[in-house]
């Protein structure tokens, strides 16, 4: 009888381990240092968005995910869209970027 009831704890426990792994999210299947870094990257290029004379009166969203930024929002015109662009792929770590500002 405790042999039963000990292979059905562990059953339950491995069955639980397998639970709370499975929901892993895929940006923490990356691991934690490239989560830190992503963060690092997003905020380096937000801080360099806002300290730009162009580019600080724009509401400009900024996204990372694996070293891929992704800017996010509205500006008045195609110099500030190229300008932000560039800012973006002048930070350390950055791989790509997406820009889905609109020129408005």
């Amino acid at each position: 009888m405790k042999k039963i009831n000990t292979a059905v704890r562990l059953l339950a426990l491995f069955g639980m381990v397998g639970a709370f792994t499975s929901c892993v999210s895929p940006r923490a299947s990356g691991g934690v240092g490239e989560y830190l870094d992503d963060s690092a990257i997003t905020n380096v290029v937000k801080s360099r968005l806002a300290a730009d004379d162009l580019l600080k009166s724009f509401q400009i969203g900024v996204g990372t995910y694996q070293g891929s930024v992704q800017l996010s929002g509205s500006v008045d015109s195609k110099r500030a869209f190229d300008k932000a662009a560039e800012i973006a792929l002048s930070v350390k770590g950055v791989r790509s970027i997406t820009n889905n500002l609109v020129v408005k």
